[in-house]
């Protein structure tokens, strides 16, 4: 018996989960379906859901619970200029 999971090295926010407004250091929180492995404690791409990088986060706590997800990410670095990662 397994546990099914995906590999995400990059953070894909929708549009309704996505912030409004990010700045260094601030803190955001989200839930995503399935349980998911995620780089903790280092930079990743947060894109949106056209695939535009917008910044780096770095992922601090990832929590599994009743088929979902649940990751806590700290906003790490700002792009200038938002570029297409498809």
């Amino acid at each position: 018996m397994g546990m099914p999971c995906e590999m995400n090295s990059i953070l894909k926010l929708s549009d309704v989960d996505f912030p409004a407004t990010i700045a260094i250091d601030q803190s955001f929180t989200v839930t995503k379906s399935a349980y998911r492995l995620v780089p903790i404690d280092v930079p990743i791409q947060l894109v949106n859901s056209a695939w535009q990088a917008i910044a780096d986060v770095v992922i601090t706590q990832v929590v599994w619970s009743q088929q979902q997800t649940q990751l806590t990410y700290r906003i790490h670095r700002v792009y200038a200029q938002p570029f297409a990662l498809k």
